[in-house]
């Protein structure tokens, strides 16, 4: 199992959200798990980039954190669906604030983005 190098600082509830919601598609899981897209096949269409690995992996994170629970119907081939807990239900209404001003703000942020130097080198 991975350990980290460095020592968990948890001393506010940045760091706290920070610890529970780092990585790079956690966010979009649960807004895809909340917009109906129950089984980890529907979640790999929807964030095609993702390896299923790394999916998997953060899934499994975000179970852990008590934000979802994983559903396993005893039927062959085996079934699994993901579902909000009520504790990860109370993200989405700050999933959707995020969202919000991502969009507002969209045209500056991708012209931030698309300046950084380790952005430009495959242009």
């Amino acid at each position: 199992m991975y350990e980290k190098k460095i020592p968990l600082s948890l001393n506010c509830g940045l760091d706290l959200i920070g610890e529970v919601l780092y990585g790079k598609w956690k966010i979009r899981l649960l807004w895809f798990i909340n917009e109906g897209y129950k089984r980890p096949s529907e979640l790999q269409r929807k964030i095609p980039d993702a390896s299923r690995r790394v999916l998997y992996m953060q899934l499994k994170e975000l179970e852990d954190h008590e934000l979802i629970t994983k559903k396993i119907y005893p039927v062959v081939p085996p079934k699994v669906e993901y579902s909000l807990t009520e504790f990860g239900k109370t993200l989405i209404p700050v999933i959707a604030v995020l969202g919000q001003w991502g969009d507002e703000n969209q045209e500056q942020l991708r012209s931030l983005i698309i300046k950084r130097p380790e952005n430009l080198s495959g242009l």
